[in-house]
């Protein structure tokens, strides 16, 4: 490539996260710069954040030069995809991988939502201080530059694997099943924070056997009001009484209290309405941004419909995909089917791909997700919600009050999914992992250099890093403990998914 490489900051929309992180993405701009001279590589910035798809293809649609977009904390997919679908010249993904603003995960979201749409892009990234002193680093960058595209090695990953009679059979049963009655998915809202690549609409969905219903989020503000407060006092009592911990008026949290956490009881109870009202199976709640200034952060609610325990239970958990992302909720729910079918508990766990680091020679991948994660994970009891803390949500992105569904997760044999769009076609990766049971000092330093109220999951997921940072389609996965590896992925192949195995 000879041209000049431009390069951009995609952003959140919202200002607050911009303005947080700006010292974040100046100094990594700064050391790609300083990559780009060593390369001998001309460059120029195009001016400040963009923060709406408009801005996308008013700044980045005009340019024909190779890009590179730098991604440091959460940014939205159109923010790239927008003003760069339709066109051919070179574009690159750069993180700096970090736990102190999630741009590995603002990358994989933006690299999966450039996937869906087709349009071709490389990634790289690196936790070097120096990012011109990382020679790895240094040569992705210099193929990118002189190619137009990186190229990463695929050995970790498979398209077959031997699947035993046993695990057939169990994936079978649950496929016919599917089809006798295909699985109703209760969208609340649309899509979140531009995840491009989490909605797959009925074209897709109705060819694995899923159907979607969508109900406007205003819904939930109307039928809220119809909700008895006997019915709230009652949901609060019950998750007092099975051990949620509720960190109310501490530093930073002054206005969260007792009020907040009955609104998002409210807002939970009324979904359970919703489910009952339309026979739905699952849910994928959207919340942000629809309602982030007019109801409480919907983490709570989600915590506990992933949850068995929970009020009005029905010995069960009721899968919930938070953002609205229909990547997760696929995978998850069939997780949970398979689950039963094997006689394990069915709880399903979602998070973020956050960040990770090496630990006694294996890498360990922080797993963190604002609050949708179930009790299970916390404390391997179906019928407890010991383990569970609830402290506000950050109040730079939740201006309403309103708690986390938070704990640590314990450790244990996993099986690992997420269901992405490629080449218009659905695809499902599947894998396998462990999760660990960190020394306190390794687990806080993990926890409180990411976000100390978010629940967490420190796991290996049985490949490497760099193999799931080059091929990964998605910030969010689904978790379940058990082994459910063989029958995930015949289930998956049953039903009509391409199918990717990491580490297999």
């Amino acid at each position: 490539m000879r041209n000049r490489i431009a390069i951009f900051w995609p952003g959140d929309y919202r200002a607050r996260p911009n303005e947080t992180a700006l010292p974040h993405i100046e100094a990594a701009t700064v050391q790609l710069e300083k990559a780009l001279d060593r390369l001998g590589r001309p460059h120029y910035r195009v001016d400040g954040y963009i923060t709406k798809p408009n801005e996308a293809i008013a700044k980045l649609g005009p340019i024909e030069d190779p890009m590179v977009g730098v991604y440091v904390h959460w940014v939205y997919g159109p923010h790239t995809t927008d003003g760069t679908v339709g066109k051919d010249n070179p574009l690159l993904l750069a993180s700096n991988f970090s736990g102190t603003w999630p741009g590995l995960v603002g990358l994989l979201n933006t690299s999966a939502c450039l996937e869906s749409v087709g349009r071709r892009h490389s990634r790289v990234w690196t936790d070097a201080a120096d990012w011109s002193a990382d020679e790895i680093f240094m040569d992705r960058l210099s193929e990118w530059c002189t190619t137009g595209r990186i190229a990463y090695s695929e050995n970790e990953i498979s398209y077959q694997t031997p699947i035993s009679r046993k695990a057939s059979g169990i994936a079978g049963r649950v496929a016919r099943r599917i089809r006798q009655k295909r699985v109703l998915a209760l969208m609340l809202g649309d899509t979140s924070m531009g995840m491009i690549n989490g909605y797959f609409g009925p074209r897709l969905l109705n060819k694995v056997g899923f159907a979607e219903h969508k109900v406007d989020q205003a819904w939930l503000i109307d039928r809220g009001r119809r909700v008895s407060q006997q019915r709230i006092d009652d949901a609060y009592r019950f998750v007092r009484d099975k051990g949620v911990i509720f960190h109310y008026g501490e530093q930073g949290a002054e206005d969260f209290d007792e009020a907040a956490t009955k609104e998002q009881l409210r807002d939970y109870l009324t979904v359970l309405d919703l489910v009952e009202e339309f026979g739905a199976d699952c849910v994928g709640w959207q919340y942000q941004l629809g309602l982030i200034g007019l109801r409480p952060p919907s983490d709570f609610a989600e915590g506990l419909l992933n949850s068995a325990c929970r009020p009005e239970s029905n010995g069960e958990p009721i899968i919930d995909s938070t953002e609205g992302d229909q990547g997760n909720v696929v995978p998850m729910e069939l997780m949970k089917r398979l689950l039963k079918e094997k006689g394990l508990h069915p709880a399903v766990m979602f998070h973020d791909v956050r960040w990770g680091g090496a630990v006694n020679g294996r890498f360990v991948w922080v797993l963190l997700n604002s609050g949708s994660c179930g009790a299970y994970a916390f404390n391997h009891t179906p019928d407890s919600l010991e383990g569970v803390h609830s402290y506000r949500q950050p109040a730079q992105y939740f201006p309403v009050p309103g708690g986390t569904f938070t704990g640590e997760s314990m450790p244990g044999e996993i099986t690992w999914a997420r269901a992405y769009i490629k080449g218009d076609a659905l695809w499902m990766d599947v894998g396998c992992g462990e999760v660990l049971k960190l020394p306190t000092a390794k687990r806080d330093e993990f926890w409180n250099g990411t976000t100390r109220e978010w629940p967490l999951m420190t796991a290996d997921l049985g490949v490497s890093r760099d193999t799931l940072m080059a091929h990964y389609l998605s910030n969010h996965i689904a978790v379940a403990y058990g082994d459910i590896f063989g029958e995930m992925v015949a289930l998956s192949q049953e039903l009509g998914f391409k199918v990717r195995m990491f580490g297999a």
